[in-house]
């Protein structure tokens, strides 16, 4: 691989971080609510006795920094997520600094996010293949195809039929959460398919939406594929149905399927975040919806923050491992 490729694809990527932080500073500094007198609120609610609101608020600006101007607390925001690393406190959960109210999040949203994607890739891409392939059965074809239409109903339409369907009219699975309240929480074999059972709706309602897309789009490469002089010299030469379909049609046709899954990450996220907000899945997503609610500004930047990196980062790795799916593609000169 090209160095300078490299170093572009590298500079791209932390640009990309430095706008997004500037944006979402901006964003969360125009939104009408008052953190602090929010803040207030909640305490109020709880029955808190506020004497001294006033002062009282004019400690916590300070304590945030929020009373400093806004090129201040954006040159304070910037150089300690450059340098430290370091969103603040949270304003909800004083004195808690936001990234450990994240990290606890962080596990459940890649484990529902890694098993739902992969799942939904390989099961989508595989039927899309079979569907255009010609000793598939006709049957097999028709059910493959009546997957289809699922991917243009929203991720939290999804939701909330199966919530409605499989939790409600049929009791088969939780409401939400992830775990029993009260249960066990040790590692144990139990408390694992706990975990499982309530996750299976919310990585369903994620899976379905996917699976549809991936079908008529690897359909479609297939389409492409089947023509190829390739594939008839292999038959030519005598080789097993299911290898030619798995060895070559399948692998060269899931190329650009790459490239897709690279370009679908952002939109597989902020939908698996109002999943997790209809589930009351205690992922990133519902920590933002709880962040949002209060007006808690250093976890919105953290949560989002974790977001943009994430997505970015997944993005940059299947840029680069690509040549080592394809060995015909190379980056040299800083061109693919």
């Amino acid at each position: 691989m090209d160095l300078r490729y490299l170093l572009k694809r590298l500079v791209s990527f932390v640009v990309t971080i430095l706008v997004s932080a500037t944006l979402m500073f901006i964003l969360t500094r125009l939104t009408p609510n008052d953190p602090i007198q929010a803040l207030l609120g909640r305490m109020a609610a709880t029955g808190s006795n506020i004497e001294g609101g006033a002062e009282l608020v004019a400690m916590y600006r300070e304590r945030f920094g929020l009373d400093q101007p806004i090129l201040v607390q954006y040159l304070s925001y910037m150089s300690n997520l450059i340098l430290r690393g370091d969103f603040g406190y949270s304003l909800a959960y004083f004195p808690a600094p936001v990234l450990p109210v994240i990290a606890g999040a962080i596990p459940w949203t890649l484990g529902l996010f890694l098993v739902s994607t992969i799942f939904a890739f390989v099961a989508g891409n595989l039927l899309g293949a079979l569907a255009t392939w010609p000793s598939t059965p006709r049957p097999l074809r028709y059910v493959i195809y009546a997957l289809a239409p699922v991917s243009a109903i929203p991720y939290y339409i999804l939701a909330l039929l199966l919530l409605y369907l499989l939790a409600v009219i049929f009791p088969v699975f939780p409401i939400g959460g992830a775990r029993t309240a009260g249960g066990d929480q040790s590692l144990g074999l139990a408390n694992i398919l706990d975990i499982v059972h309530h996750a299976v709706l919310p990585g369903l309602s994620i899976v379905l939406a996917l699976l549809g897309f991936w079908v008529l789009s690897m359909r479609g490469a297939m389409a492409l594929v089947k023509g190829e002089s390739y594939l008839m010299y292999a038959r030519a030469r005598g080789l097993r149905d299911r290898r030619i379909f798995m060895r070559y049609a399948v692998r060269n046709a899931s190329l650009p399927q790459v490239t897709a899954l690279a370009l679908d990450l952002g939109k597989v996220v902020s939908g698996q975040v109002l999943v997790e907000i209809i589930f009351s899945y205690p992922g990133v997503g519902y920590v933002l919806y709880n962040a949002l609610r209060t007006a808690d500004y250093f976890v919105i930047q953290g949560v989002v923050m974790f977001v943009i990196i994430s997505v970015a980062l997944a993005t940059l790795i299947l840029d680069l491992v690509y040549p080592l799916l394809d060995p015909r593609i190379s980056y040299r000169d800083g061109q693919a």
